[in-house]
């Protein structure tokens, strides 16, 4: 008899009682999700993964004490080891506070208003160690924001270290990686399988020291490797 898969554990973050109770609501439903615990603040968010180990942290951006992009970095950042996944989840959806959190540790973003099943979904898909850059508008913004963030004498030198440590193959695959295009749209474009563009994905993340695509398509954009958004 096959035994039933291990719960997705979730961390609920946000200021308003209302929003928290509609998300533990929403995700305790799910065969797959269990709430470990809820968090009304930064402070208590980083408190609270750190004693609960949650898989994945729901993230408002908004939060008093300390914000969602801080407590992010924290629990997140490059040079933490195990950390959760962070899914952040906000009303703004035009300001550099998204580039912000993503280049904080965030494997993904969302606004509020998104459907539930989308919700849900978006939980599962960073659980698996995927980034969630399907909407449009979040490849947009990384973008945006890296293209106008990034220094342009460091850029030069950032992106000059990738190359060095890329095959020109892998080199192709990030580039398309870093425009947001999927498995499937990069096998297409490169003539090479889904599972060959999986490996080198993999290659790829693990040369360059990146946790998952969204740090991928935000260091290819602040390496200027990749052209912003006109």
């Amino acid at each position: 008899m096959n035994e039933a898969p291990t719960p997705i554990r979730v961390l609920v973050c946000d200021d308003q009682a209302l929003v928290r109770t509609g998300y533990v609501t929403i995700f305790s439903a799910q065969p797959d999700m269990e709430v470990v615990g809820e968090a009304e603040n930064g402070h208590e968010a980083v408190r609270a993964a750190r004693e609960l180990r949650p898989d994945v942290v729901v993230m408002d951006i908004r939060m008093p004490l300390l914000d969602g992009i801080e407590a992010t970095r924290q629990l997140a950042g490059p040079e933490v080891a195990g950390a959760p996944k962070v899914l952040v989840v906000t009303t703004f959806n035009v300001d550099a506070h998204v580039y912000d959190a993503l280049r904080a540790g965030a494997s993904g973003f969302l606004l509020k208003d998104a459907p539930p099943l989308e919700l849900v979904n978006g939980i599962r898909t960073v659980a698996r160690g995927e980034a969630l850059l399907a909407p449009a508008v979040t490849r947009h913004l990384i973008g945006h924001f890296a293209r106008h963030l990034r220094p342009a004498a460091t850029a030069g030198t950032a992106g000059q270290d990738v190359v060095r440590a890329l095959t020109p193959r892998e080199l192709e695959v990030f580039r398309q990686l870093a425009e947001g295009s999927s498995n499937a749209e990069i096998a297409a474009a490169l003539f090479i399988t889904p599972e060959t563009v999986k490996t080198y994905v993999s290659r790829i993340l693990a040369k360059l020291g990146l946790r998952d695509r969204v740090q991928a398509v935000v260091l290819a954009h602040r390496a200027g490797l990749v052209p912003g958004p006109q």
